[in-house]
């Protein structure tokens, strides 16, 4: 996982596998990422391989990181089996999830 900024606030891009053994590091990389009102995290999930139950955990707690600094959150390039996994659990009501292949500037 790696973070970089862009125009409207950081991009965390996630990498590999996003499961019980990685999504601790999203959580705890989360911690660290400083939001101000009015921003907007996105997280990038174009390189996301793979993801599980820890992984809705931790979109969940961006999601909560982002509304304790009034920010905004967003998730960007999307992987093409995942927003079948967001509607099953309800998370496509929290996250708009962007057409296949978008990205973030």
């Amino acid at each position: 996982m790696t973070t970089r900024d862009a125009a409207t606030g950081p991009v965390p891009e996630i990498f590999g596998e996003l499961d019980c053994d990685h999504a601790p590091r999203l959580r705890q990389l989360l911690a660290t990422v400083a939001l101000r009102p009015g921003r907007r995290l996105v997280l990038d999930l174009g390189g996301m391989e793979f993801c599980d139950s820890s992984a809705i955990s931790s979109l969940i707690a961006a999601h909560h990181h982002a509304q304790a600094a009034r920010a905004d959150v967003a998730l960007a390039t999307v992987p093409a089996s995942t927003p079948r996994t967001l509607r099953i659990v309800g998370l496509d009501q929290v996250f708009a999830v962007p057409p296949l292949g978008n990205g973030v500037g």
